[in-house]
């Protein structure tokens, strides 16, 4: 069976369905001789027959051959299915799926090369007696199909525990650049602290500075009083003016405060430290997404 690419031991078994199939078709073309031959014993006595007669005896002859025919025919059908069953059977267990091409059952140029085949292949006993000494069907081992599942499986188990592997990695690369981002919003955080504290010290003295000052025209201005009434009207004219320099000084420093947030912002240690900031969330967001694939 070269023609059809099948190994030793398939074509061991088409052998042996071939020689089931043989001796079923022989013993039914032996009952249909005998349909003949029971005609020939049981009708056939007589020297002449009229038309009717001989029609009668064809077409219960018909009857009976075409019901052994039939017959036949859905035996061999059914035994098809059967063999059919056995194989599809076998196929699922190692989660098969075979197909069938059915206009291949009407190929005259593999049918003939299955008749020669016939022909030429069941001629020596020893063999036939050998193949009958076979079993039928043999299910797979751990061959073929099986050790075919084995390495796909070692392959997909390898690449899992690759995954796995890389998975870990990420996660180790996340908490590292997670610890990088808290440690850089702490250290920003002390930076501004720092410049906070100087920036509220200073404005602490210069405010405690004219608070001396007002208390200190307030005294000269009481003591001014008690020597001179007259004076009280420069004196509280002074006074007005004294406080409307400490509001002047305390809008300065407002100012002084705003100007000198917006001069850190410009300086290069915070600037340093938002690109880095800028870079660690950036990088935080690959990994997430990353993560999620």
């Amino acid at each position: 069976m070269a023609e059809f690419g099948f190994n030793e031991h398939h074509q061991n078994e088409v052998i042996n369905y071939m020689r089931f199939a043989r001796s079923k078709r022989v013993l039914r073309l032996k009952t249909i001789d005998s349909c003949f031959e029971e005609l020939k014993d049981s009708r056939l006595v007589e020297e002449t027959f009229t038309v009717d007669e001989v029609r009668e005896m064809l077409d219960g002859l018909q009857a009976v051959v075409r019901g052994e025919v039939e017959m036949e025919l859905i035996n061999t059908a059914h035994t098809n299915v059967l063999l059919l069953r056995q194989l599809f059977s076998q196929a699922e267990k190692f989660y098969l799926r075979l197909q069938s091409d059915i206009s291949e059952l009407e190929n005259r140029e593999l049918l003939e090369q299955v008749a020669e085949f016939e022909k030429t292949d069941f001629k020596t006993p020893d063999k036939m007696n050998q193949d009958l000494s076979k079993p039928k069907l043999a299910p797979l081992n751990e061959g073929g199909v099986s050790e075919l599942l084995n390495k796909e499986i070692a392959r997909l188990q390898g690449e899992n525990d690759k995954l796995k592997a890389r998975l870990r990695t990420l996660e180790s690369q996340a908490m590292s650049a997670l610890d990088e981002k808290t440690k850089a919003e702490r250290a920003l955080k002390d930076l501004r602290k720092v410049q906070g504290e100087k920036q509220m010290a200073a404005q602490s003295q210069e405010i405690s500075s004219l608070e001396d000052t007002v208390a200190a025209l307030k005294e000269d201005y009481e003591k001014s009083l008690s020597v001179n009434a007259a004076s009280q009207k420069d004196l509280q004219e002074n006074l007005i003016s004294a406080k409307h320099e400490l509001l002047r000084v305390q809008e300065q420093l407002v100012l002084a405060e705003k100007d000198l947030e917006k001069k850190f912002q410009q300086t290069a240690a915070y600037r340093n430290m938002k690109e880095i900031l800028t870079k660690k969330n950036e990088q935080i967001k690959e990994m997430r997404k990353r993560l999620q694939r």
